[in-house]
């Protein structure tokens, strides 16, 4: 049985209204998706090139 998403916890919506996992909900998912998403604790593991190398160095240009 699925577990019903908790905002705040689970995900919350940037300013553009989108939602956005984050990353408590990733580490309980278990894998990466491999969409790139924002707050992937997997290090984008199974994203594609040439996304997965732009998607990390943006991340380590945020700090």
């Amino acid at each position: 049985m699925k577990k019903k998403l908790e905002e705040g916890i689970d995900f919350y919506y940037n300013g553009d209204g989108l939602m956005v996992l984050t990353a408590k909900f990733h580490l309980e998912r278990g894998h990466c998706c491999g969409n790139g998403c924002k707050h992937c604790p997997y290090n984008y593991e199974n994203v594609p090139e040439p996304k997965k190398t732009k998607l990390l160095n943006d991340r380590q240009k945020q700090g």
